[in-house]
């Protein structure tokens, strides 16, 4: 029977009807945000109402919130649009979303990207030149200069500008407000010295022209920024747009319809989604099944790995639990629905990946999280500055240099950098290693890593069937044996017969025809082969047939299955000549990654789908300690919380449907490649190179890459530390701050790049 499943953790509704005392979750789609303190100020808005908890992750746009049951959906997107951000509530009809809208966003993000970059080169040429050198300007020289930079402060910048006056509408601020009064102050300083500003006394010149406010021009220290922002945003718009992919490919797995069985016998289709507790469908060779339910008729093998993690296909009859989401290899069944739409396993399944997702990282986008002081701080500043020097000093021209200078010197290049510059420094150093890295979290993550979870199926072993061994009987031959069995199996198409196929092919050559070809779903199959009976099956299959194996082959069968085997028992003309052994085969390299993994001081565990036997067979040949077998999907995202619990910090290295959840919920995620597109997308590193010992090389990658940012950022706010006190002394021209502010990039640029001679040194056996 089906195992109980998974229960999803709450059910989103539009609170009419509810009563006062009761609690009930709603998902809002958070549309508007550009960075942590968005999300931030937002959470704060929600927690305001009486009776609600609510948390909001920027990463994915999404608000998770708990409310008593007199809150009403209106209520709450009221108080998200009071703190200046859209939303709309995700109701259970509501298809998960198809990230179109970020896409979007990365494109129209890109295009604005790809004109700053282009102009930002003639931009700064012009700009220093005319600063430096005014003997070279010439008629028009401005309206040329202001021709090349108004696309990209104007339109490139629009969506900082946009994001300041919408915060500012609301009283607030981010990281968008310096940004763009950065990138205004810079261009209007620049237009009053190119049209109303004294020409530079004309025993200046030359760089000390840079220590002079009067008649500097900037321009490139506005295009600039905007170009840097610009490429950070991109990025992580690219990243937003991925976080939905294991919610997308979790719903692919849904089955579109449901062949009805009606009480007179007669069949109709009907959407999946209208199917009912209680009703009969019928599900056939090649379909996926529509509901979790009981068989009621019928003999099948189901494909269970994509729920269960299970190598073998499981043989259901009359009795047996499915799951639905499940795809029937081979035979016909007649389900009776126990558990539709958003109760069976598979929607449970897609609830413990969102809300996994929906939890923030604990030291995520560090800059964007000080900005709710960092940025009124600048602000206020700025505006002392002018102030005192216009009190002190008298000269217009100086204390608005001062203050251009406090707000250029503070704008947030460097802190845009930080982080983005180092993953994509990490990204292409890690393609080479056979690596794909997703985003920060797993840099973060990693620092203290201390307990590996390895996911057996597909992972540790190569997650296909083949024949590992062969005994002969009744005077045939190894090589006979396997023209006969496989000639049988080429009609199959069940994996232990392909696994057989393949093998015979290979040691007898051609195979013959079969003849009167028989398939027993579940139990094995029969057909003439050059004009004899054979007969290819599990033990059960002869028991009910009334010919038991014989003692000897059946102490073999019994030998080999308790080492983690699946056996199947040949006949030719009703007598027993043979039993073959076949295995998923542990991937030759998983030894040594379990082996470099224990040195670099973790804890490693097997967790499985399959039975004890095999797993302990598994565990035992490449040397973990700890196994966790049997377990469903639920099972192994509560195995990974049980550790976090227990204070260890959790990677989970898995390839298939049943491991998103549970790649979601630890603390790290690693997927192999060659996995599915749910793993691959729940997770956070992804294996690409088909080799194990990958796993304690992205541990290594991610860790160097982490002390990487955390020395960026670390300079970043100590440049506007110790550079905005100059800045408001009025000892830096806003052109130098400009410049100042270009070196801290160039900073943690190079900072970054030393990753691109990053080497894992794993010792190789």
């Amino acid at each position: 029977m089906v195992e109980p499943g998974l229960v999803p953790v709450g059910t989103t509704g539009s609170g009419q009807g509810d009563t006062a005392t009761s609690r009930r979750e709603v998902e809002l789609s958070v549309s508007g945000m550009t960075c942590a303190a968005c999300a931030a100020r937002t959470s704060r808005k929600l927690n305001k109402l009486s009776g609600v908890s609510a948390t909001v992750n920027f990463a994915t746009g999404r608000a998770q919130v708990a409310a008593d049951g007199d809150v009403t959906d209106e209520m709450l997107v009221e108080a998200v649009v009071r703190a200046g951000y859209d939303a709309e509530v995700l109701r259970p009809a509501t298809p998960e979303p198809d990230g179109l809208d970020e896409a979007a966003r990365s494109r129209n993000l890109l295009r604005r990207l790809m004109v700053a970059v282009v102009l930002l080169v003639p931009i700064a040429d012009l700009s220093i030149t005319f600063t430096v050198v005014p003997g070279w300007r010439f008629p028009g020289w401005q309206w040329l200069l202001l021709v090349l930079a108004a696309p990209v402060v104007g339109w490139a910048a629009l969506p900082f500008h946009r994001a300041a006056i919408r915060n500012a509408k609301h009283g607030s601020t981010s990281m968008d407000t310096l940004v763009s009064l950065g990138i205004f102050a810079a261009t209007a300083w620049s237009c009053y010295s190119m049209f109303f500003a004294a020409p530079p006394p004309e025993d200046v010149t030359g760089v000390w022209l840079l220590l002079r406010p009067e008649g500097a021009i900037y321009l490139e220290v506005a295009a600039g920024l905007t170009t840097f922002v610009l490429a950070g945003r991109y990025f992580e718009a690219k990243a937003r747009w991925r976080a939905g992919g294991a919610l997308r490919e979790l719903a692919a797995l849904r089955a579109d319809e449901a062949v009805l069985v009606l009480d007179d016998g007669s069949h109709r289709i009907v959407p999946a989604e209208r199917l009912q507790t209680g009703q009969r469908f019928i599900v056939r060779t090649g379909e996926r099944i529509a509901a979790d339910g009981v068989v009621l008729d019928g003999r099948a093998a189901i494909d269970m790995s994509s729920m269960t993690g299970e190598s073998v296909p499981v043989e259901a009859s009359a009795g047996t639990g499915v799951i639905g989401g499940t795809v029937v290899l081979n035979g016909t069944v007649l389900v009776n629905a126990t558990r539709v739409g958003r109760d069976t396993q598979l929607a449970a399944m897609e609830q413990l990946v969102a809300t996994a997702q929906s939890g923030e990282a604990p030291v995520q986008r560090i800059a964007d999280r000080v900005s709710g002081y960092f940025v009124p701080a600048v602000l206020v500043l700025a505006v002392l500055t002018l102030t005192a020097w216009l009190l002190v000093d008298g000269s217009v021209e100086r204390s608005v240099a001062a203050a251009i200078a406090v707000l250029v010197i503070a704008c947030p290049c460097a802190l845009g950098l930080a982080t983005p510059m180092a993953l994509m420094v990490a990204s292409g150093r890690a393609a080479r290693l056979g690596l794909f890295i997703k985003g920060y979290p797993a840099f973060e993550s990693t620092r203290a890593v201390d307990t590996v979870v390895l996911d057996k199926t597909g992972t540790v072993t190569t997650g296909t069937m083949s024949l590992v061994d062969v005994h002969c009987a009744g005077g045939v031959e190894r090589t006979g044996l396997l023209r006969l069995v496989g000639a049988l199996e080429q009609a199959s198409t069940h994996p232990v017969a392909l696994a057989i196929v393949s093998a015979a092919r290979v040691e007898a050559g051609a195979l013959p025809s079969v003849a009167g070809f028989r398939d027993e779903p579940g139990l094995g199959a029969s057909g003439t082969v050059d004009g004899h009976l054979v007969r290819v099956g599990r033990a059960k299959l002869f028991n009910d047939l009334g010919s038991a194996l014989p003692e000897e082959l059946d102490a073999l069968r019994g030998e080999w299955e308790a080492r983690g085997r699946t056996t199947v028992a040949v006949t030719k003309d009703e007598e027993f000549v043979g039993l073959l052994a076949l295995q998923d085969a542990v991937r030759a390299d998983a030894q040594q990654a379990v082996t470099e993994l224990h040195r670099l001081g973790l804890r490693t565990v097997l967790l499985t789908g399959d039975n004890e036997i095999v797993a302990r067979a598994v565990a035992e040949q490449i040397g973990v300690e700890r196994v966790v077998a049997g377990v469903l999907p639920a099972d192994k995202a509560e195995e990974v919380r049980r550790l976090k619990l227990e204070g260890h910090v959790v990677a989970l290295v898995g390839d298939g449907v049943n491991d998103a959840p549970a790649l979601a919920t630890a603390d790290l995620g690693m997927a192999i490649g060659a996995g599915t597109d749910v793993a691959i997308d729940a997770a956070d590193i992804i294996l690409v190179r088909d080799d194990l010992t990958a796993v304690p090389d992205a541990i290594k990658l991610a860790r160097a890459t982490l002390r990487t940012v955390r020395g960026n950022l670390f300079w970043a706010f100590g440049y506007n530390v110790a550079a905005i006190p100059f800045a408001a002394a009025g000892l830096l021209n806003p052109l130098v701050a400009g410049a100042a502010m270009a070196m801290s990039s160039l900073f943690v640029v190079s900072n970054s790049m030393r990753l691109r001679r990053f080497e894992p040194r794993v010792e190789r056996a």
